[in-house]
């Protein structure tokens, strides 16, 4: 199945990704000066949420380009991959 994200919703993927990378970047130079552990931990957890926050804007192009909008032909298929990401998201 093809993406189809939606142009707003790219360029703020796409914002939020370089933001993390620069976050990840960020990550790496502390650990080389080799900064307080617990600040190193609270910029990974920084990290981990700014994930989440790029994750809820992908499921949120999926639901609206492809659920809502009735592009997804097999509903249970479309339960079973959302089910399926609810599992591995709260392992």
């Amino acid at each position: 199945m093809q993406g189809n994200i939606n142009k707003d919703h790219k360029k703020r993927a796409f914002h939020r990704l370089k933001i993390i990378a620069g976050q990840v970047q960020g990550l790496a130079n502390m650990l080389e000066k080799e900064k307080y552990c617990v600040d190193i931990l609270n910029q990974s957890l920084a990290i981990q949420e700014s994930l989440k926050s790029f994750e809820a804007l992908i499921l949120e192009n999926h639901l609206l380009t492809h659920i809502i909008s009735g592009k997804v032909k097999d509903k249970k298929s479309a339960v079973k991959e959302l089910t399926t990401l609810y599992r591995l998201k709260n392992r």
